[in-house]
Protein backbone atom coordinates (compact mmCIF):
# COMPACT_ATOMS: atom_id res chain seq x y z
CA UNK A 1 0.00 0.00 0.00
CA UNK A 2 1.44 3.32 -1.05
CA UNK A 3 0.32 6.77 -0.18
CA UNK A 4 1.64 10.18 -1.01
CA UNK A 5 1.98 12.61 1.84
CA UNK A 6 2.64 16.28 1.41
CA UNK A 7 4.57 17.90 4.22
CA UNK A 8 4.34 21.54 5.09
CA UNK A 9 6.10 23.52 7.74
CA UNK A 10 3.18 25.93 7.92
CA UNK A 11 0.17 24.16 9.45
CA UNK A 12 -2.03 27.26 9.46
CA UNK A 13 -5.22 27.12 7.39
CA UNK A 14 -4.90 29.04 4.12
CA UNK A 15 -7.42 31.77 3.28
CA UNK A 16 -7.72 32.11 -0.51
CA UNK A 17 -9.25 35.31 -1.87
CA UNK A 18 -11.42 34.67 -4.92
CA UNK A 19 -12.50 37.15 -7.57
CA UNK A 20 -15.71 35.27 -8.39
CA UNK A 21 -17.98 32.98 -6.36
CA UNK A 22 -18.01 30.52 -9.27
CA UNK A 23 -14.31 29.78 -8.58
CA UNK A 24 -15.11 28.21 -5.19
CA UNK A 25 -14.76 24.43 -5.07
CA UNK A 26 -17.84 22.36 -4.16
CA UNK A 27 -18.31 22.08 -0.41
CA UNK A 28 -16.12 25.11 0.29
CA UNK A 29 -16.02 26.88 3.63
CA UNK A 30 -16.59 30.54 2.79
CA UNK A 31 -15.64 33.80 4.49
CA UNK A 32 -17.88 36.41 2.85
CA UNK A 33 -18.23 40.15 3.17
CA UNK A 34 -21.86 41.19 3.74
CA UNK A 35 -23.51 41.45 0.33
CA UNK A 36 -20.91 39.37 -1.53
CA UNK A 37 -22.35 36.66 -3.80
CA UNK A 38 -22.08 33.11 -2.47
CA UNK A 39 -21.07 29.99 -4.39
CA UNK A 40 -23.53 27.17 -4.92
CA UNK A 41 -23.00 24.07 -2.80
CA UNK A 42 -20.95 25.64 -0.01
CA UNK A 43 -20.47 23.74 3.25
CA UNK A 44 -20.44 26.73 5.61
CA UNK A 45 -20.51 30.51 5.30
CA UNK A 46 -19.29 33.00 7.84
CA UNK A 47 -20.08 36.62 7.00
CA UNK A 48 -18.41 39.79 8.21
CA UNK A 49 -19.50 43.43 8.09
CA UNK A 50 -17.59 45.83 5.89
CA UNK A 51 -15.42 47.96 8.17
CA UNK A 52 -16.47 51.59 8.41
CA UNK A 53 -13.80 54.07 7.37
CA UNK A 54 -12.44 56.05 10.32
CA UNK A 55 -9.41 58.20 10.97
CA UNK A 56 -8.03 55.27 12.98
CA UNK A 57 -6.67 51.99 11.62
CA UNK A 58 -8.93 48.92 11.56
CA UNK A 59 -8.95 47.26 14.95
CA UNK A 60 -7.55 50.17 16.97
CA UNK A 61 -8.37 49.84 20.66
CA UNK A 62 -10.50 52.97 20.88
CA UNK A 63 -12.84 52.19 17.96
CA UNK A 64 -13.12 48.43 17.72
CA UNK A 65 -11.38 45.73 19.71
CA UNK A 66 -10.89 43.46 16.68
CA UNK A 67 -11.25 43.45 12.93
CA UNK A 68 -14.62 41.94 11.80
CA UNK A 69 -12.74 39.51 9.53
CA UNK A 70 -10.68 38.27 12.50
CA UNK A 71 -13.88 37.73 14.49
CA UNK A 72 -15.50 35.80 11.60
CA UNK A 73 -12.39 33.63 11.22
CA UNK A 74 -12.51 32.96 14.98
CA UNK A 75 -16.09 31.72 14.58
CA UNK A 76 -15.03 29.40 11.73
CA UNK A 77 -12.08 28.06 13.70
CA UNK A 78 -14.19 27.38 16.79
CA UNK A 79 -16.99 25.77 14.75
CA UNK A 80 -14.43 23.40 13.22
CA UNK A 81 -12.96 22.54 16.63
CA UNK A 82 -16.39 21.91 18.18
CA UNK A 83 -17.59 19.81 15.27
CA UNK A 84 -20.28 22.36 14.33
CA UNK A 85 -18.73 22.76 10.87
CA UNK A 86 -17.09 20.22 8.60
CA UNK A 87 -13.34 19.86 8.91
CA UNK A 88 -11.78 22.16 6.34
CA UNK A 89 -8.28 22.57 5.00
CA UNK A 90 -8.91 25.90 3.31
CA UNK A 91 -11.17 28.94 3.57
CA UNK A 92 -12.23 30.78 0.44
CA UNK A 93 -12.91 34.49 0.85
CA UNK A 94 -15.35 36.57 -1.21
CA UNK A 95 -15.61 40.34 -1.09
CA UNK A 96 -17.68 43.02 -2.74
CA UNK A 97 -15.56 46.07 -1.95
CA UNK A 98 -11.97 47.21 -1.64
CA UNK A 99 -12.61 47.89 2.07
CA UNK A 100 -13.67 44.26 2.53
CA UNK A 101 -10.59 43.02 0.68
CA UNK A 102 -8.34 45.29 2.74
CA UNK A 103 -9.91 44.03 5.99
CA UNK A 104 -8.93 40.47 5.08
CA UNK A 105 -5.33 41.56 4.51
CA UNK A 106 -5.22 43.46 7.80
CA UNK A 107 -6.61 40.48 9.75
CA UNK A 108 -4.12 38.07 8.16
CA UNK A 109 -1.18 40.39 8.82
CA UNK A 110 -1.91 42.21 12.07
CA UNK A 111 -4.31 40.23 14.28
CA UNK A 112 -2.12 37.94 16.40
CA UNK A 113 -4.78 35.26 16.96
CA UNK A 114 -5.70 35.16 13.27
CA UNK A 115 -2.04 35.04 12.23
CA UNK A 116 -1.51 32.05 14.53
CA UNK A 117 -4.40 30.11 12.92
CA UNK A 118 -4.63 31.29 9.31
CA UNK A 119 -2.36 32.42 6.47
CA UNK A 120 -2.73 33.92 3.01
CA UNK A 121 -3.39 31.02 0.67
Amino acid sequence: MSSIMTWSLDARTPVRLLDDAAEAPPGAVVLAEDGAPLPAGHARVERYATPVATAHPIGCACCQPRNPVAIALDRLFLARMRGDAPWFKEVVALTRSEAGRAAIGVALEEDSVTVARFRVG
